[in-house]
Order: C-alpha cells, then structure tokens, then sequence
C-alpha cells in the first residue's frame, strides 16, 4: 500500500531508488554469503594437507590425540579419526570450491552447516565467536541459494532453455 501511494506521489524516485537497491542487494547478497562461508573453511582444508593427497602429519595428530567431542560433559574420542581427518580435508576443500561456484550451493552450505555442528561439539566455547556466524550464512546460502551470479543459475538457464528447444 505504502509502495502504491509513493509511486503516485512526487516520491516515485524513491520508490525507483528502493526498487534498484533490492536489485543490486539481491545480487550481491548469496556472492558475499557464499564467499564468507566458504574462505573460513577453504583456509582451514588448505592447512590440512602436505601434498597432493598426503594429509598433513600435524592434521592426523590432531584428529588422532587432540581433538574430543564434548557429549554430555564427557569427553569422546573422535571414531576412526584417520578416516575422519581424511574426510574433513576433503570436505574443507571441495565444499567451499562448490559455493565460490555457485554450484550445489544448498547441498555445500548443509554440508558445511553439518561441519559447523561438529566443530562446535568439539570446540564448545566457540559458538560466539565463529560457530554462530557460519551456522547463519550456511542457512541464508540454503535459502536464498546461489543468487544471479553462479554455476547453478547458468546450469538451471540452460536446462530451461534445452527443454524449450527440445534438449539440444
């Protein structure tokens, strides 16, 4: 209603200007969600490894002998935690090149939001000042997707397209 009456008004250039603002908000908002979630992450999987696919020795020793989940005030060993660490180099690396992308957005900020969980059951003191924030901006990439500028956009463009010209 507000809206209708500004447009009607001598206050159309502010609508216009309200109007270009969500415009360019909505393009630039899922590239800086993707890219903050995902430098955090990328960083950390980069520390893990010593080589093409050689774990680090620093990256087994913690996942070995430092890291703990915090379960009901006890201390749990992480189970399998060579298997583990290896999973997690591989995560830390290939979710967060997924959401630079723009590609399986959702399925890459569920899959750090999933970390995310993890991470705050064996660093509990954390969820203020890390855990919180990357929880948020998994859920926002999960909901507002990948935005105009990604793979998944262009993937979706052109299987609209080849539908309507018969799949080629």
């Amino acid at each position: 209603m507000t809206d209708q009456l500004i447009r009607r008004s001598r206050l159309g250039w502010l609508a216009r200007g309200n109007a270009a603002l969500a415009d360019i908000g909505s393009a630039l908002a899922p590239i800086a969600v993707r890219v903050a979630l995902a430098l955090p992450f990328l960083r950390s999987g980069l520390t893990r490894w010593d080589g093409w696919f050689n774990l680090a020795p620093a990256t087994t020793y913690l996942f070995e002998e430092q890291f703990r989940l915090h379960l009901f005030g006890a201390q749990v060993a992480i189970p399998w935690p060579d298997q583990v660490a290896w999973l997690v180099a591989c995560a830390e690396i290939a979710l967060p090149l997924l959401l630079l992308a723009g590609l399986a957005t959702r399925v890459a900020a569920l899959g750090l939001l999933s970390m995310t969980v993890v991470i705050q059951l064996v660093f509990p003191d954390g969820w203020a000042n890390f855990h919180l924030y990357w929880a948020a901006l998994a859920l926002a990439a999960m909901a507002i997707g990948a935005g105009p500028v990604s793979l998944d956009r262009l993937l979706s463009t052109w299987e609209r397209g080849g539908a309507r010209s018969g799949g080629v």
